[in-house]
């Protein structure tokens, strides 16, 4: 595999780590799971009127509920249901693509290092001739007492963050926790630099996750740059280009697969208003700001606002230069009303949290942000389950489940 390497790990002699035991299962009445069974199944036929007999799947369905307490998903049903979940996330505004989501179907690989593997080839084949399109890997479901894979990574790609011991941190701050974890299960650290690249952390059943480190051919990064200020790129700032989330569940018609990473590609602001700008994340306003010659000292010289500018067009003339996808926030809030008009048209709910939709940049600018949205939750979707969030920063809070 090119440089794929897995390290190793040994059982810890302390007390157990709730991040180390398998996640739960919930018990779910075979009820209740044929009943969302057949709300999916039903939208499925609707949309797909040459997928079959309704009735005659059905009763295969029903038969595997009472003998195994769940059922097994088509190809077909598996890639309307993961597109449609795309399709339900009140969260993306770049919805309008729903339809050419890539489903790779990997149900089949059901060891850590199978899915470690299948993990970097997803990098590689989402982005083709640096062309990114959107993709997603289905790894196993969750089974009455057999948990799915576990990817504990909150993306495929994140960067290392380094407590330094006068309190700074060297890399990205949302990521100390995950980091010193990783540390504590056997990694030794990347170089040390702002943008070391964490290893991948996967789990089947319970006890440690296997680590595996990523190799450079599969991470596709931007050094960024500016089209008008040359000290910028000495900054030494760049950013991996396929942001793939590896942390929600696909839930489809009452099945849970704990392990579905999905890409799109970014928008501009993702990088530049929120990852490369929040205070609580690389915080580098101050900075461009002072190499600007901007007044800090006071809020009313909109400092704050003429450096988030700049980083803003720095990162979209980067990876316009580099040849790598991206889109800004102005087209895309154009595009999401057209998808937004389409579902209309089509007598589909389009959810949607206002609070996502609007982008972090310029929001009253864009056309996204002047009007109100049913934000109703719809299946299938993506799906946080109660420690995704936890595991993925490193917080020792999470019981299972």
């Amino acid at each position: 595999m090119g440089g794929f390497s897995v390290l190793t790990w040994r059982r810890s002699r302390r007390a157990p780590d709730p991040f180390h035991e398998a996640p739960k299962v919930p018990e779910v009445p075979p009820a209740d799971v044929m009943a969302a069974a057949e709300d999916y199944l039903r939208l499925f036929h609707a949309e797909n009127p040459g997928a079959g007999v309704l009735r005659e799947r059905l009763r295969e369905i029903r038969q595997e509920i009472a003998d195994t307490g769940t059922y097994t998903h088509t190809s077909g049903e598996l890639v309307f249901g993961a597109r449609v979940a795309w399709r339900n996330s009140g969260r993306c505004i770049g919805r309008l693509y729903w339809r050419s989501l890539r489903v790779r179907d990997r149900r089949h690989v059901t060891t850590a290092e199978g899915v470690a593997v299948e993990c970097v080839n997803h990098l590689r084949d989402a982005a083709p001739g640096r062309r990114i399109r959107p993709t997603i890997t289905v790894f196993p479901q969750d089974r009455p007492g057999a948990p799915g894979p576990r990817i504990w990574n909150e993306q495929l790609i994140r960067y290392a963050g380094y407590a330094t011991a006068d309190g700074s941190v060297v890399g990205d701050p949302r990521y100390v926790g995950f980091t010193a974890m990783l540390r504590e299960l056997g990694w030794s650290g990347g170089p040390g630099s702002p943008f070391d690249v964490l290893p991948l952390a996967v789990s089947v059943g319970s006890g440690p996750p296997l680590l595996s480190t990523i190799p450079g051919d599969a991470v596709l990064e931007v050094a960024l740059s500016h089209p008008r200020h040359p000290w910028f790129e000495q900054l030494g700032l760049r950013w991996h280009a396929v942001p793939v989330i590896s942390n929600m569940c696909l839930e489809i018609g009452g099945v849970c697969y704990r392990a579905a990473p999905f890409n799109g590609w970014y928008m501009g602001t993702e990088i530049g208003a929120r990852n490369l700008a929040d205070a609580d994340r690389y915080d580098l306003m101050p900075l461009i700001a002072r190499r600007l010659g901007l007044n800090t000292g006071t809020d009313r010289s909109l400092w704050r606002d003429r450096a988030l500018v700049e980083l803003n067009v720095a990162v979209l003339h980067s990876f316009e230069r580099a040849g790598v996808t991206m889109t800004d926030h102005h087209t895309e809030a154009r595009h999401f009303l057209i998808h937004l008009e389409r579902e209309e048209r089509a007598g589909r709910v389009c959810p949607a949290d206002w609070t996502w939709i609007v982008p972090p940049m310029s929001a009253s600018a864009t056309p996204v942000f002047h009007r109100y949205y049913e934000d109703r939750r719809l299946s299938p979707n993506f799906v946080h389950h109660a420690d995704s969030l936890e595991r993925a920063l490193g917080h020792r809070t999470a019981t299972g489940g």
